[in-house]
């Protein structure tokens, strides 16, 4: 057996905090910050969200790539869900020329278009990817905002997932990044929609991200998105609800949002297939950038 360490991050395209939570210029290296706030993690497999590449506001910076050096990544994706640039008041300014998914990796450094979008690192061989994009939901909700006061009325926006199945040192696994909507409703269906896309996949499964779910919800749906492929037969829904009970879990419980005074946990790592005693240590450290601390999990594969 040999231990792991796994880890989701929501970047917030890098920005580095103030102590109080309020947002703090970017330094002349803008993606110092990141590579520092990555490194210090020590991950094997690095799931990212809110990621910038070649954006204006970090400093033209291909985060993804920053992240991957940092970490000693030997493979890595970064799955933009959309080409464009931040408007000036919430939502974005999208590349007519560009309007579905993108998958850049190590060798796709010459296309310097801004996008933004959610990324997959791991020093593990990587056998097979494959990533997909959610359209966003046709309406926002009001929230808070780094760097404003009050709610900030905030249309949501197209999102995607990385899928990677990895030659572990116990044999292949599947590891998911992914990033959901903040809309109730629009981001259950997008994680159960996740269950359904990699079905096909080697388990054990783990599921990786920033949900904007709370509490058992999201493990619950994936259950529930297990059981739903298993209903040919009486029998096979009698074992999938057995599944639902004994499989899907949280690896790690503990709050991870605002990063300066975490309340709530909305960035998940989630299992099935990995038994529960080979979860070791779990933290959520603060890293001085972003709104959310990192979740990581050590664990024995």
């Amino acid at each position: 057996m040999t231990t792991l360490r796994i880890a989701t991050y929501n970047l917030l395209h890098g920005r580095p905090l103030a102590p109080d939570g309020s947002p703090a210029p970017y330094p002349a290296d803008p993606g110092g910050p990141l590579a520092d706030a990555v490194a210090s993690l020590d991950a094997d497999v690095l799931a990212l969200q809110e990621v910038d590449r070649y954006q204006d506001r970090s400093g033209r910076t291909d985060q993804a790539a920053v992240a991957a050096k940092a970490t000693g990544a030997a493979d890595w994706r970064f799955a933009a869900a959309l080409h464009g640039v931040p408007a000036p008041g919430a939502g974005w300014v999208t590349d007519p020329d560009r309007p579905g998914l993108t998958v850049y990796g190590p060798t796709d450094l010459d296309d310097s278009r801004p996008s933004y979008g959610t990324a997959l690192l791991t020093r593990l061989p990587v056998l097979h990817w494959r990533a997909r994009r959610f359209a966003p939901a046709p309406f926002g909700l009001p929230l808070r905002v780094a760097g404003r006061r009050g709610l900030t009325p905030v249309p949501d926006e197209p999102r995607a997932a990385l899928a990677a199945v990895l030659a572990g040192p116990g044999g292949e696994f599947t590891v998911v990044a992914a990033h959901l909507s903040f809309v109730p409703g629009w981001n259950v269906a997008q994680l159960a929609a996740v269950r359904r896309w990699i079905a096909d996949l080697p388990q054990p499964y783990l599921v990786l991200g920033d949900f904007n779910l709370i509490g058992a919800v999201p493990r619950t749906v994936l259950g529930s998105a297990h059981a739903i492929q298993r209903t040919a037969r009486r029998e096979r829904v009698r074992t999938a609800r057995r599944t639902r009970l004994q499989g899907w879990y949280d690896l790690a419980r503990t709050p991870t949002y605002p990063s300066h005074r975490p309340a709530v946990q909305f960035d998940h790592i989630l299992g099935i297939g990995v038994p529960r005693s080979s979860v070791g240590s779990v933290s959520a450290p603060r890293t001085g950038v972003s709104d959310h601390r990192p979740l990581v999990v050590d664990v024995e594969m």
